[in-house]
């Protein structure tokens, strides 16, 4: 695994759960599935959540049906809605303030997860031509984050990501181009259920691809494009997706993948993955 610093690994783009009011325990709505036991309204605290804030079967999650928490990744939007745009005070201590906090919260994480994808692109070396449009956007979107509540609940995310996407895109393309080989195109394909054990796909654009249930074990993903790309339950055993471009850990959080398989820091093979 690499040892750089990074723009992505920027802490104001990870969760700190500590820091944070249980927005993604309070705010979101669940239903009774395989990714939850039960019902749970937008606005209704989990049972779960304790009063700390803190999550009472954090280290069971899986055993007790809630796998949909363990895939979820605010991207620091729970402590950004928390500590600056409510300036630390909880819904419990201002009850008024909830309705509020809870509308924000999911555009705030839409926003993250924007400068979290933006973010990897300034750490491509081969993407240094859209480096300063990219910067622009950066400092354009976390700004936006800091605004009121009023201001960041009535954000256009559809148009933000209408703006990023393109330098996304030309970015993944730059760095993609330095593979070298041929790169197969599988943008957008659905790919479930698809026996792709040993495919070489080094470079290859897996943008939005429909990987649930797909076999890309012992796959070499290296310097792949995964943005948005669906890998739930994407057996990833022994698959080395080193340097794979805009994979986050939520995507590996949903997938299946052993000791073998390969990913560069600051991402992390989960713990429910085979030893």
């Amino acid at each position: 695994m690499s040892e750089r610093t990074s723009h992505a690994d920027r802490t104001e783009l990870q969760a700190d759960c500590g820091d944070c009011f249980g927005l993604c325990c309070v705010a979101l709505p669940f239903s009774r599935s395989s990714d939850f036991p039960v019902n749970k309204a937008a606005g209704t605290p989990c049972g779960n959540l304790q009063e700390d804030f803190r999550c009472g079967i954090h280290e069971r999650l899986r055993d007790k049906g809630y796998n949909g928490c363990t895939v979820f990744d605010c991207f620091g939007a729970g402590q950004k809605v928390s500590q600056v745009t409510f300036k630390g005070v909880s819904w419990r201590e201002d009850p008024d303030s909830a309705r509020a906090m809870y509308e924000v919260f999911p555009v705030m994480r839409q926003l993250h997860e924007l400068l979290k994808y933006i973010a990897g692109a300034l750490d491509l070396a081969p993407a240094r031509p859209v480096h300063r449009d990219l910067r622009r956007a950066y400092d354009r979107i976390e700004a936006l984050t800091r605004d009121t509540a009023e201001t960041i609940r009535d954000v256009d995310v559809d148009a933000l990501r209408g703006e990023v996407n393109p330098l996304l895109l030309r970015a993944s393309e730059l760095a993609r181009a330095a593979v070298p080989g041929r790169k197969k195109n599988h943008r957008g394909a659905n790919l479930m259920g698809s026996r792709m054990r040993g495919a070489k796909l080094r470079g290859a654009s897996l943008r939005g691809a429909l990987l649930i249930a797909a076999d890309l074990s012992d796959a070499d993903l290296r310097d792949a494009d995964l943005i948005g790309a669906d890998m739930r339950d994407t057996n990833l055993s022994g698959a080395d997706l080193t340097g794979a471009l805009f994979l986050t850990q939520p995507q590996l959080n949903a997938a299946r993948g052993d000791a073998r398989t390969k990913v560069s820091s600051p991402l992390e093979r989960p713990s429910h993955w085979a030893a």
